[in-house]
């Protein structure tokens, strides 16, 4: 049995449409409300800044259940807005009055509004308006199960935003955007892009240097990794940075408790970090599970919130379930059916599990009666479930009929706008083909006119030689024999021209066919060299490394023979002969002999651990994994706990390479101790297909990466050639007050 009650996303993107407005929760906006009264009423009817105010005001009313008033008060301004030849602030409050009624179940007057909203919003120039607009309906399509519509109007929006100028508002709206885009993908298990939109609310959220735009934003990274976790149980590094965003989100509700005013935030989000201490994490983290807990169960009473504290009830009572306490756990799942049925809007999935609990508890007591009872109602639970997740897949599959529908139609008008451009290419191919004919034509018509020019003249001669005497007859023909013979000459000189020009561009083709194939050639023998060049200084440099590492390795060998050989033995010898001293000392004065004797013991013991520390004789004999966890016992203190973990590890790593991981880890281990006084260190090692994948992790006080890569530490230096020998890549992750993360990967051969 086990009992996990979550919520899903869209249930908190209730309470982040009421920020994204301005808008408290009556147990903290009755100040608020007073407020925005106060400010309406100074402020002039019709002018921009009582249109400003109006919409924050309006919903101020309708969350201290004054929906009249609020649509009173929207519809009147409207009505001023609307005389205005800018339509920017009518498009506004119709937005804003939509989402009002769809709040109210009003879905035709919610449809009308919008419709008039997005009207006026083609009308304008107020970019933002525009954006704000399209926002709406995406989330006024999301209420009526359209998400396919949904997601274009909010991809619409951002493009909108995005072209909008600074604002006092632009942020949180688009911000807003994200997260209901964040909500769709959740719900349609697309991780890379609920992925993509959670990260750009927390930029925008880093942006803003807002507490509860950063609660916000932590919260969804949270629950982005522990779903990606979900997935895969053997993502650990998901399910770390789950962890850690849920604690940067408490961190900052803790940090700015005055200015985040809703605490069913905090329940949501201690309720899944106890959630995911239970099932995801060792048992020794049962405590850390059972203090967010209690804080979610506090948190929620606070707020009046019974499905959480049904929730936070319901992960008490498996941890008393797990320590066999059935008592504790029957009375938590009781309370937690005490606080559900209190609400008149009970999560039926938490409800469900409360049911089967208390079925099979009753029935592992052998209270058969009471077992039977709680089993009809959950069934009967089962049944309306079923009932509603029929309902609501009929309407997913018409959601993504739509979505699909409108993708054909994207790739339909995508088809139509190349096939226009290729008829605007072909038109553009035939006004050449029909201008260069035109060309044609007009040299031809020049060539004819010349040709007529030239044969009226050959005409006007001949009338002219007519005249002449029969001498001048016979001298025109030897001329006429002459320009033959000149005319023939100048046809052997242009054939001649043309046959030693054509040679000439031969020649020059070849030439530069020659010496573009000798440039590529020596581009590529050059190429070829630096890259030999650069595999020599690689196998050098490995060399190198090698060299040094067998030598350092040699060393603290030979000084550990040398502590343990020379001088542990040395030490033992004077403990012999102090003791054989002792004995024939006086009593008053054996009491400083074995003081003196007892320092001489710690000195041994610390030469012994320095001598382990230099050379570990487990992991010649025993391997890694026992070394390691030898150490790590060595090492622990009641301030400190080192806890070692190997996942499917074979034992196949090579003595040299289990040498080199070992000395990383005491590496790290040690900066961890001498730098962020940690209270924890954990140690993995993880085998899989190909490749060891080791983490060092801590909950110390973090450090600046920049500041340690520019100081260029000796030992990140050392550390960083021994991941490098391993032909492997080392990830630093910290943050101030948050711990410390470290891994390496590296290739099995």
């Amino acid at each position: 049995m086990s009992y996990f009650p979550k919520f899903s996303f869209p249930f908190l993107l209730f309470f982040l449409w009421c920020m994204l407005n301005g808008v408290s929760t009556p147990a903290y906006g009755q100040e608020i409300l007073t407020l925005y009264k106060e400010q309406y009423d100074k402020t002039v009817p019709g002018s921009d800044a009582r249109f400003d105010l109006v919409g924050k005001y309006a919903q101020a009313l309708y969350f201290h259940e004054r929906q009249e008033q609020a649509q009173l008060l929207l519809k009147e301004n409207i009505q001023l807005a609307e005389q205005q030849s800018d339509k920017a602030h009518a498009a506004y409050l119709y937005a804003i009055l939509a989402m009002n009624a769809k709040l109210n179940e009003q879905t035709k007057e919610a449809n009308k509004a919008i419709g008039k909203a997005l009207t006026y919003a083609k009308e304008i120039d107020h970019i933002e308006i525009k954006a704000y607009v399209n926002y709406c309906q995406g989330w006024i399509y999301v209420r009526d199960d359209q998400e396919a519509k949904a997601v274009q109007s909010f991809l619409t929006a951002i493009t909108w935003f995005e072209k909008a100028p600074q604002s006092p508002t632009k942020l949180s709206r688009l911000s807003a955007t994200y997260k209901e885009l964040t909500s769709i993908y959740a719900s349609w298990d697309d991780y890379e892009l609920q992925e993509k939109y959670s990260k750009l609310t927390l930029d925008v959220a880093i942006q803003q240097n807002n507490p509860n735009s950063l609660f916000d934003a932590y919260m969804m990274m949270g629950y982005l990794y522990e779903s990606e976790f979900s997935q895969n149980n053997n993502n650990i590094y998901a399910r770390d940075l789950a962890e850690n965003y849920y604690k940067k989100a408490i961190k900052t509700y803790k940090k700015n408790q005055e200015l985040i005013p809703f605490r069913s935030d905090l329940a949501f989000v201690a309720n899944n970090l106890a959630s995911l201490y239970l099932r995801a994490f060792p048992k020794q983290y049962k405590e850390q599970a059972t203090y967010y807990a209690t804080l979610a169960l506090e948190q929620a009473k606070e707020s009046n919130q019974a499905n959480f504290q049904a929730s936070s009830y319901g992960i008490l009572a498996e941890i008393a379930l797990q320590q066999n306490e059935t008592k504790t756990a029957t009375a938590h799942l009781l309370s937690a059916l005490s606080s559900i049925n209190s609400t008149n809007l009970p999560d039926k999935n938490t409800l469900l599990s409360i049911y089967e609990s208390l079925a099979y508890l009753h029935e592992t007591e052998g209270n058969n009666e009471a077992a039977l009872y709680f089993n009809k109602l959950y069934l009967h639970t089962y049944q309306s479930i079923y009932d509603q997740d029929k309902l609501e897949v009929s309407k997913r599959l018409e959601a993504q009929y739509e979505k699909e529908q409108q993708k054909q139609q994207l790739l339909t008008l995508q088809l139509a706008a190349e096939k226009k451009e290729q008829q605007i290419q072909l038109m553009k191919t035939l006004g050449l083909q029909q201008l260069q004919e035109l060309e044609n034509l007009k040299l031809l018509e020049e060539n004819q006119r010349k040709k007529l020019e030239i044969s009226q003249l050959e005409t006007e001669t001949h009338a002219q030689a007519l005249k002449l005497s029969q001498l001048e007859n016979d001298n025109k023909l030897l001329d006429i024999q002459h320009f033959k013979k000149t005319l023939s000459y100048q046809e052997k000189l242009k054939t001649y021209f043309l046959a030693i020009s054509l040679a000439f561009a031969i020649l020059v083709f070849v030439l530069l066919y020659v010496y573009k194939q000798r440039t590529k050639s020596m581009k590529q023998q050059k190429e070829l060299y630096n890259l030999a060049l650069e595999k020599e200084k690689q196998h050098a440099k490995i060399a190198t490394l090698t060299a040094l590492l067998d030598g350092q390795e040699q060393e603290r060998s030979r000084l550990a023979r040398d502590l343990h050989d020379g001088l542990g033995g040395l030490l033992s010898g004077t403990k012999i002969q102090l003791s054989t001293l002792n004995n024939k000392l006086a009593a008053d004065n054996k009491a400083e002999m074995d003081k003196s004797m007892e320092h001489l013991d710690n000195a041994v013991d610390e030469l012994r651990r320095v001598a382990h520390n230099l050379m570990p004789d487990l992991l010649i004999k025993y391997g890694l994994e026992e070394a390691l966890k030898e150490y790590a016992n060595r090492m622990s203190s009641d301030q400190l706990d080192i806890d070692v973990q190997f996942l499917g590890y074979t034992h196949t790593l090579e003595q040299d390479k289990q040498l080199l991981v070992y000395r990383i880890i005491q590496e790290l281990v040690n900066n961890a101790l001498k730098h962020a006084n940690p209270q924890q260190i954990i140690i993995q090692l993880v085998e899989n297909e190909y490749s060891y994948m080791v983490t060092i992790e801590d909950d110390g006080c973090g450090f600046e990466l920049n500041q340690v890569q520019q100081t260029q530490s000796a030992g990140l230096h050392n550390i960083q050639s021994r991941v490098q020998f391993l032909k492997g890549d080392l990830h630093i992750h910290s943050e101030l007050n948050l711990g410390t993360s470290i891994d390496f990967q590296f290739p099995k051969n």
